[in-house]
């Protein structure tokens, strides 16, 4: 659970708003600290699209579950 605690920290503190694909990508330094499976998900998954905040991109993750 803790990576995904890491990873939704990221998500909601370290993305400025409103945020683009690749913008949520580079945030953070690109999430150094999150396993590469999970990146890689991330990166995969995630649509091109804009995002207004947090609960978007999540939303958009879940959908790809």
């Amino acid at each position: 659970m803790s990576n995904l605690k890491t990873e939704l920290e990221h998500i909601k503190h370290h993305i400025k708003y409103p945020a683009n694909k690749t913008q949520v990508l580079a945030a953070c330094n690109n999430m150094t600290d999150v396993p590469s499976i999970d990146k890689e998900f991330v990166t995969k998954s995630l649509p091109d699209s804009n995002y207004k905040g947090p609960e978007d991109v999540v939303k958009a993750l879940l959908n790809k579950v």
